[in-house]
């Protein structure tokens, strides 16, 4: 099986292995260990290999360079104008050479490919919608048109998109989908937390507005000036660090709020482990996996009420909707806290309901859509 992959995701080339960001190249070898060719339609640029690379792992790659593009500004927008007629048949031509087109959406490759992929409607596809596929919420213009296209089983025929979270009125070819850190070998029994020691709270993520660790520094304050014994351990880097250090010095809460940087994956395990809640007041997000990771540690996750956040948290009976109201949000964090039995209960649904996405039951549905 040759399989074509269409994203916009940015690689690189080093030492005659081709890279990019690891979620996703980590994510894309499960695949490929189920096919015999792979064609990549994506941008390539020359910059120097960093700690967030993943090589693909196969032995036949056919790498087709495409510019990346986008619409934000009159100037950008001439460029792509420019460049799509190429784009178009480079993506022509590779799907044309396949047997199982993957689309990467949502994106402005992913837009392209989900209208060149109309011109093929008897080959095997899959796409993988990786952001909020509520269709209530705010999005780019080019995101509605990639999910109206892909959902149309007129124009998008013998496709699987794999979307987060569960919607009701969707197409049939709209299948509720994950994605999983864990092996079920790693499965151990977690220690239950009690509140009678100092209340350990995390913000796991990229230090970004849209993600607004702010508001996770907030909160925890609320709880200090209320009288708890808390601590917020912030794990990540990005361009809000400095606003969250100002934030930090100008309150007075350096024996509170501490900001770690980034860990690696077996630290992070523990780390979890030894904390009672996460905290993601995020904006906007797909499947967030720090929350996952989270619940299947017994963690309890406060999250805001995006994309598919909800279901996975049961609609709070695993776990804490935000309502982004900041004293309305301490007062629930508060009355779960002196509730011990209440958060029990939590955690013991999250732990059950996370556990259910493996890594190993992973690769075993990507097996199953690529034999179909």
């Amino acid at each position: 099986m040759t399989f074509c992959i269409i994203t916009h995701v940015i690689h690189l080339q080093s030492e005659g292995k081709y890279l990019g960001y690891a979620p996703y190249v980590n994510e894309m070898n499960v695949w490929l260990k189920h096919v015999d060719k792979v064609i990549v339609v994506a941008p390539l640029k020359h910059i120097d290999k960093t700690a967030i690379h993943q090589a693909y792992q196969h032995h036949t790659i056919e790498f087709i360079e495409v510019p990346s593009f986008s619409l934000i500004n009159f100037k950008e927008i001439i460029k792509s104008i420019i460049s799509l007629p190429g784009l178009f048949f480079k993506i022509l031509g590779a799907m044309k050479r396949s047997n199982h087109i993957h689309l990467r959406c949502p994106g402005n490759m992913g837009l392209l490919g989900a209208l060149v992929q109309i011109l093929f409607p008897k080959k095997a596809k899959t796409a993988k919608y990786a952001g909020n596929w509520d269709s209530n919420s705010k999005q780019p213009l080019s995101y509605k048109i990639q999910k109206s296209i892909l959902s149309n089983t007129f124009l998008t025929k013998n496709m699987q998109v794999l979307v987060y979270g569960d919607w009701k009125n969707q197409t049939k070819n709209i299948k509720s989908f994950f994605t999983a850190t864990y092996r079920e070998n790693e499965k151990s029994t977690v220690t239950a937390r009690s509140f009678n020691s100092k209340l350990q709270f995390l913000f796991v993520g990229t230090l970004s507005k849209g993600k607004q660790p702010i508001y996770a520094v907030k909160l925890v304050e609320s709880l200090k000036n209320k009288g708890l014994n808390v601590q917020l351990s912030i794990y990540g880097e990005g361009q809000e660090k400095e606003t969250l250090e100002n934030y930090i010095q100008v309150n007075n809460l350096n024996d509170v709020v501490f900001l770690k940087g980034n860990v690696n994956r077996d630290d992070m395990k523990l780390i979890y482990q030894q904390s009672h809640f996460l905290i993601l007041p995020s904006k906007s997000e797909g499947w967030p996996k720090v929350v996952a990771e989270a619940m299947f540690w017994g963690c309890l996750p406060i999250a805001s009420k995006v994309s598919c956040v909800p279901n996975m948290l049961g609609n709070g009976e695993r776990g804490i909707l935000l309502s982004e109201e900041l004293e309305e949000d301490s007062l629930s964090l508060v009355n779960c806290i002196q509730n011990q039995e209440l958060y029990d209960a939590k955690i013991n649904a999250a732990i059950s309901w996370s556990r259910n996405f493996t890594i190993d039951k992973f690769e075993s549905e990507i097996e199953k859509l690529l034999k179909t």
